[in-house]
């Protein structure tokens, strides 16, 4: 194993067993929530309720690590989020769940918060991206993996909730009996500015905003589809298993498309292939278990790399100390639109049925295909092109410095049409 790996072993395992039952949550409530009776809706409200605790656990986590240090707020955090487990079996009442999903989005959002600042503190520069990579691996073999722990269990007993609590309460001991210490606390707060996201790509923004509408409704809501189209708990898993792993087929292909082309026919070509795999997944839901496998799928390997094809057209554009802030806000605008798209789904689906959940996320993509298409006239290719053309110059030759810093001052004083 690369010496680089060996020191991060531990918090790699913890992070795979919180993502793990951070996995089994996510679909066995929406499940069990259908089994006691709740309404479409309440489920949304689940959703969102879970993304709101996400986006305040975004802005005020930081300065609990900054007081207190990593390990503290890990252990504090993964202990609320094992009682909030089992209270969910405790406390069976549509109104205590929604404020449940609250307190674990809250706590979530900040181990994963924990984990990504401990690992990029200890990644050097020549091996962050692997190690990220890595990391990003677990990630999916975990959320995957979980899926299938459902049928195992099963879901109308008291005991997958159990092993739920059991799999936040785990996650600490290999954090407890790391050799290897914790980073020094945040010495400062990442700056937080909308207005500075918004002037470096107004495109990046909303495609994020639309990226948190779809997969949180999907994720939040995709179980409930899968159930109301005649899917036993079985089936349930291995829907929701194909989508995340259709996620990860297109992902390097589609990162390798957008370094070599203009990075927004791609962010078009992706969403315009992730709003027809929602159409089609609306008007042809449950004809044939394989057909959906391969629907779903399919939606997952266009979905889900939406997200990383907007942050990286963002960063084309970020200049040199603006990179902490765009990740900031851009989260944050993320957690905004997935606190919107469980509600707004719900609703489609009391409406018109469970078929309408993917009729609404298709109706999101194709709008962002009109704002990307309307965004291109405003910022010409060519600008995009030159300006990450003298960024790279001016990042690995510092001989012509002085011609790339007055072209790059040049094109941020040149109107936009």
């Amino acid at each position: 194993m690369p010496s680089m790996i060996q020191p991060l072993v531990p918090l790699l395992i913890a992070a795979g067993i919180l993502l793990a039952g951070n996995g089994v949550q996510s679909t066995l409530l929406t499940v069990r929530a259908d089994l006691e009776g709740f309404s479409s809706t309440t489920v949304g409200l689940m959703g969102t309720g879970y993304f709101l605790g996400f986006l305040m656990g975004s802005r005020l986590v930081g300065g609990m690590i900054a007081r207190v240090g990593h390990i503290r707020v890990f252990a504090s955090l993964a202990a609320i989020a094992a009682a909030t487990s089992l209270a969910f079996v405790i406390f069976i009442a549509p109104v205590l769940w929604v404020a449940m999903r609250v307190v674990m989005g809250f706590c979530i959002s900040g181990l994963f918060t924990v984990i990504e600042s401990w690992l990029n503190e200890a990644a050097s520069n020549s091996d962050r991206g692997r190690v990220l990579s890595i990391y990003r691996l677990v990630d999916l073999a975990a959320v995957t993996g979980s899926q299938f722990v459902l049928p195992a269990v099963g879901v109308e007993g008291f005991e997958i909730f159990s092993l739920m609590a059991g799999l936040f309460c785990l996650s600490l001991v290999p954090i407890a009996l790391s050799q290897r210490g914790a980073p020094p606390p945040i010495e400062a707060m990442v700056p937080f500015d909308l207005g500075l996201v918004w002037r470096i790509s107004p495109l990046a923004v909303i495609g994020i905003f639309a990226v948190g509408m779809t997969s949180s409704a999907f994720r939040a809501l995709g179980p409930l589809y899968a159930g109301r189209i005649g899917f036993d708990i079985a089936g349930v898993a291995y829907f929701m298993a194909a989508g995340i792993v259709g996620g990860a087929v297109l992902q390097l292909p589609f990162g390798a498309l957008s370094d070599r082309y203009d990075r927004r026919w791609v962010l078009i070509a992706a969403t315009l292939g992730a709003a027809f795999a929602g159409l089609s997944l609306a008007f042809i839901d449950g004809l044939s278990r394989p057909l959906s496998f391969v629907q779903i799928f399919l939606f997952g390997a266009f979905a889900l790399p939406l997200y990383s094809l907007s942050v990286a057209h963002a960063n084309d554009f970020a200049e040199k100390g603006q990179f902490a802030a765009l990740s900031a806000g851009l989260l944050f605008v993320y957690s905004l639109g997935a606190s919107l798209g469980p509600l707004l789904g719900s609703l489609a689906m009391e409406a018109a049925g469970a078929h309408a959940l993917f009729g609404y996320i298709a109706l999101v993509h194709f709008a962002l295909v009109i704002v990307a298409l309307v965004r291109m006239r405003s910022r010409p290719i060519a600008e995009g092109r030159r300006r990450a053309r003298y960024t790279a110059l001016l990042r690995t030759s510092p001989a012509i410095f002085r011609l790339a810093r007055r072209r790059l001052r040049g094109m941020a004083h040149r109107p936009h049409n």
